[in-house]
């Protein structure tokens, strides 16, 4: 079994009653004794970029909803180290922040291919223990993370595709409703 770490993703419970994390999966940035960050990386956020980054006003790039804390701030995922400075390696070739203003220019002069980056506002944060209890209630399966997933154009897919590549045993969650007493 797969223990909650940073680099993994965590697959939520078809069944999970949260509306902040009904059907989402989450990469898991940090995890240690203090708690646990991560971002939703399949749920599109509803206002364009745009409105928050002028700069970027005739690009298209999604932003990803994070998660439900500090919803004032950015944070971006990526796949450059090589021309982002400053990010943590999270996973095999998957960094977390960095020079937000060297990305910026970045995009705009269309350095990076927009696909090799997430942009998320909020994030996901549990309290010391509490992911980790929330995983023995079974809200959460955990799966190594991969760059397929995290960056994969489909957002809406990769709930599915995750439970897929957790193997057959978890396969038949993927047709479950929403509410199971509508069975």
């Amino acid at each position: 079994m797969i223990e909650p770490q940073q680099g993994v993703l965590l697959i939520s419970d078809p069944f999970l009653l949260d509306l902040n994390f009904s059907r989402t999966v989450i990469l898991i940035c940090e995890h240690n004794e203090e708690g646990t960050i991560g971002f939703v990386i399949n749920r599109k956020y509803e206002i364009p970029i745009s409105q928050l980054i002028p700069e970027l006003k005739n690009i298209s790039i999604p932003l990803f909803y994070g998660g439900p804390v500090q919803m004032d701030v950015l944070h971006f995922l990526h796949q450059h180290p090589d021309k982002i400075p400053g990010g943590i390696e999270i996973a095999n070739g998957i960094y977390w922040g960095g020079d937000f203003e060297i990305l910026v220019n970045l995009i705009i002069k269309q350095l990076i291919d927009t696909n090799s980056i997430r942009l998320f506002i909020g994030y996901s944060g549990w309290s010391s223990g509490q992911l980790n209890e929330e995983i023995n209630e079974k809200s959460w399966l955990c799966l190594e993370s991969s760059q397929a997933l995290i960056f994969q154009k489909k957002q809406d897919d990769i709930w599915k595709e995750a439970l897929k590549q957790m193997g057959k045993k978890y396969e038949y969650l993927i047709n479950s409703p929403l509410d199971p007493q509508l069975n």
